[in-house]
């Protein structure tokens, strides 16, 4: 998995967002009561507790303040923590690439997360995970993911 946080109007909101890579399979969550780290665990722990273990095998993540209480992400999932080199948007770049696919629905420097809840995030997750993607033959990432999850 990559994640990060998409910030809203001047950094006042934000949400998460999880992204696995081989499938593209997007999860978003609602940060309602700020960005500090034990909220962005928190979250993070409530999506990524939503997938099945074998699919908690890793997670990519920027440099940023809000994973200082990482540990306890990775021992409530048992999915660890790597972190990306600075300035290097590359080595999360399925993120990035949905991070641009969120901004048509939330335009940058203009929308407060603060106005959508986690249902809202789960249905334009929906959308995207719905969506066919050239990358994956034209699939969807949700087709993809139920390949993974299949027994």
């Amino acid at each position: 998995w990559e994640g990060d946080l998409v910030i809203g109007k001047a950094g006042g909101s934000a949400i998460v967002t999880l992204v696995e890579r081989a499938t593209r399979y997007v999860m978003l969550g609602a940060l309602p009561h700020g960005r500090d780290s034990e909220a962005v665990i928190g979250v993070l722990t409530a999506l990524a507790t939503r997938m099945p273990a074998h699919l908690r095998r890793s997670l990519a993540w920027d440099q940023g303040v809000e994973m200082a209480t990482h540990p306890v992400f990775t021992v409530a999932t048992g999915c660890p923590v790597y972190f990306c080199d600075p300035h290097s948007p590359w080595q999360r770049g399925t993120n990035e690439n949905t991070n641009g696919l969120l901004r048509q629905y939330f335009p940058k420097g203009s929308y407060d997360f603060r106005t959508i809840d986690q249902t809202g995030l789960d249905e334009i997750a929906h959308e995207l995970n719905t969506r066919p993607r050239q990358t994956l033959g034209w699939a969807t990432p949700a087709q993809r993911l139920a390949e993974l999850i299949a027994p």
